[in-house]
């Protein structure tokens, strides 16, 4: 799972600074396990099972990346990791299948202590005056930024074949308007913020407003939209933030904003206090201002019924019927969710390498799948998703398969095949799913399961 997580994060980084690869020469925990010194369960009326446990941990992993900058490998070693947290660990939905829960959500109910030895070139890095409780306190930071209540980490347990995984079930409109009164961090006594949007639960990149330059007053009035999986228990997770060209950005303000709070189809308003951030004990938590958002939760037809928290009289549902009447039109008439998932791939074979990863590309976005090292039949089981404002039914959609060199060496990248789907099948029939010959392979096959979702 660390190797996942931390893949694209490796990919970008390769992308924008001279660096050839980055790569685990050692990856592993070592053999002590952590000690749990207390639990606290709670009780809820939902299907999910909270745990608050005390943990300590003083681990021996031994963990080496080396980062090559052209020819030179620079070797970083990670080792003496200790650890206090108090997570919080939810189990959720409770399912009649073992191991009786389809998910575990991991939050922290408030910053960890990390202590840890870091080596670079073989010497301690630790050692030098000053930085070694400056990393600690940014690592702490980051943690909890990501990780801190209500905010979590949500580990998928069953497949979904079960039918325990969440499908998106709507989509949330969210207008960004403007905010009021933002603290001032320039020195000449203004800031240029932006907002960034995200959904708990979910590891799609955030969603940015335009910078506003030197102004405490922004006005933004930008429109996004967002894929929602469960409206009862998602919660928007919204960061301001002062733009800066070179370092780190500042932090403005934040708050969340539970999803069970929206009606659907009907536009909410809403003003936000913005807090330092969102912890059990916001006593510190001076003004920052305030954030304007209007929200709107449309559920997919199919999912209406079940979260319009009330049952259509005859009247609706005979209009709803007519709607649908003649060839679908309401399918075919309105907007909705392109949920695209390729399994995986057969028989692929490059002439230099055999890393593949596929290539999703709809109307100029590009969309790819985590890399496979060293091997024609990949498994891959990864989703992406465009939201649409009406059905694309002259459109195809194009995947290629291709192959990436680890190493440094000629020929980095080259085509394994690709396919372009013609989308017209999806949007009457509400779904395909096949394996398709790829062009330019010899005897490649790709396969893929593309969904329309109507709004």
């Amino acid at each position: 799972m660390i190797r996942d997580i931390l893949h694209p994060i490796f990919d970008e980084c390769i992308r924008q600074y001279c660096i050839t690869s980055i790569e685990f020469r050692s990856l592993t925990l070592g053999s002590l396990p952590p000690n749990i010194q207390g639990v606290k369960v709670h009780e809820t009326n939902e299907k999910e099972l909270i745990i608050d446990p005390i943990v300590r941990w003083a681990g021996n992993p031994n963990i080496n990346l080396v980062v090559k900058f052209l020819f030179l490998p620079i070797t970083l070693q990670l080792l003496d990791l200790q650890i206090f947290a108090a997570p919080r660990i939810t189990l959720k939905p409770l399912v009649p299948t073992f191991p009786c829960f389809a998910s575990i959500a991991v939050s922290l109910l408030d910053k960890p202590s990390v202590d840890f030895g870091l080596k670079l070139l073989g010497g301690d890095v630790m050692a030098i005056p000053g930085l070694y409780q400056f990393i600690q306190e940014q690592i702490r930071t980051q943690i909890a930024n990501m990780y801190l209540w209500p905010q979590n980490l949500v580990i998928p347990i069953l497949d979904e074949s079960l039918g325990a995984i969440k499908k998106p079930v709507g989509i949330l409109y969210v207008k960004v308007v403007k905010a009021v009164q933002l603290l001032k961090k320039d020195l000449l006594g203004a800031s240029d913020p932006y907002v960034k949007l995200s959904l708990s639960g979910e590891r799609l990149t955030a969603k940015k407003t335009s910078v506003k330059m030197k102004n405490l007053n922004p006005e933004w009035n930008e429109e996004f939209r967002m894929t929602v999986k469960d409206p009862k228990s998602q919660f928007l997770k919204v960061h301001v933030y002062d733009w800066e060209k070179i370092g780190k950005h500042n932090n403005l303000g934040m708050q969340v904003v539970p999803l069970s709070l929206l009606v659907p189809h009907q536009k909410k308003e809403l003003t936000l206090d913005l807090m330092k951030n969102i912890s059990l004990n916001n006593n510190k938590n001076k003004y920052r201002g305030k954030l304007v958002l209007e929200l709107t939760f449309n559920p997919f037809k199919e999912d209406s019924l079940n979260y319009s928290g009330r049952h259509l009289d005859n009247s609706s549902t005979t209009t709803n019927n007519k709607e649908l009447g003649e060839g679908h039109m309401s399918r075919h008439s309105i907007g909705g969710l392109l949920i695209v998932t390729i399994p995986g791939a057969e028989n692929v074979e490059g002439n230099h390498h055999n890393n593949p990863y596929a290539l999703v590309t709809f109307r100029g976005e590009e969309k790819r799948t985590k890399l496979m090292k060293k091997t024609r039949n990949p498994k891959w089981n990864e989703e992406f998703q465009f939201v649409l404002d009406e059905p694309p039914l002259k459109e195809k959609i194009h995947i290629q398969v291709m192959s990436r060199r680890t190493g440094f060496g000629f020929r980095p990248k080259e085509t394994l095949g690709h396919v372009e789907i013609s989308l017209v099948d999806v949007i009457h029939n509400g779904r395909i799913n096949q394996k398709y010959h790829l062009i330019n392979s010899k005897s490649g096959f790709v396969s893929v399961d593309i969904r329309w979702k109507v709004i």
